[in-house]
């Protein structure tokens, strides 16, 4: 299918530039428009979990999303995915959580499949994504998952550097034990920028890059 209006949902308003560039990159025509609500993530982060609650709220501003219109939306948080997919079977137009793809990359790429990420609510959610897309896709597979304690909070206290340097030896400890690896989280990918050539020994995929590559396969599909 084709889209002219793109609805981009964040739970983080550091993504927004992330992703502007990407779509401006990929997705040249396509009109383009941020929705952040960071209270999402925060309230996930203190609850411990995707509550029913905040469900709800995911399936507003998807909805929101839709009303402004939107004809593919794309939800940016993976820790939200359960709703996403959710909101996708309630909305007319298609909805995408951002980590979908990855996961389908990964699975095609290897059998042993590290999952990074810095927040517990995350890696949860897209371990659990990469084992039903798994099955969907008749692949077996073995998940390895990796939680880089400190990153986040590095990260929010803007600490960036500590976050970079945590999630680097991370990576380059799993890269020992797996076929490929998947970030967890949008905020990770640009650490992957910045390792050096003889660390990346498997491929390492990060969910922005390869959301919107898809999203560029429907509009010229």
């Amino acid at each position: 299918m084709t889209f002219k209006k793109l609805g981009l949902v964040h739970t983080s308003a550091t993504l927004v530039p992330v992703f502007q560039k990407l779509c401006a990159e990929n997705l040249q025509g396509i009109e383009v428009f941020n929705i952040v609500d960071d209270s999402l993530i925060k309230d996930v982060i203190a609850q411990g979990e995707l509550t029913p609650q905040i469900a709800k709220r995911v399936v507003g501003i998807v909805f929101l999303a839709a009303q402004a219109g939107a004809d593919y939306i794309l939800v940016t948080c993976s820790s939200i995915g359960v709703a996403v997919e959710t909101a996708a079977t309630l909305i007319g137009v298609p909805v995408l959580r951002v980590d979908q793809p990855m996961a389908d990359l990964g699975i095609q790429t290897g059998k042993k499949i590290g999952v990074v990420a810095t927040l517990s609510t995350t890696l949860e959610p897209t371990s659990d994504l990469v084992k039903r897309r798994a099955i969907a896709l008749g692949k077996e597979v073995e998940i390895t998952s990796k939680l880089c304690y400190g990153a986040f909070e590095a990260l929010m206290s803007g600490d960036s550097a500590s976050h970079d340097t945590i999630v680097s030896k991370a990576i380059k400890s799993l890269a020992l034990e797996v076929d490929v690896i998947l970030l967890a989280q949008a905020s990770m990918a640009r650490v992957v920028d910045n390792l050096a050539e003889e660390d990346k020994v498997v491929p390492i995929i990060s969910s922005p890059p390869e959301a919107i590559k898809y999203l560029a396969n429907q509009v010229n599909g």
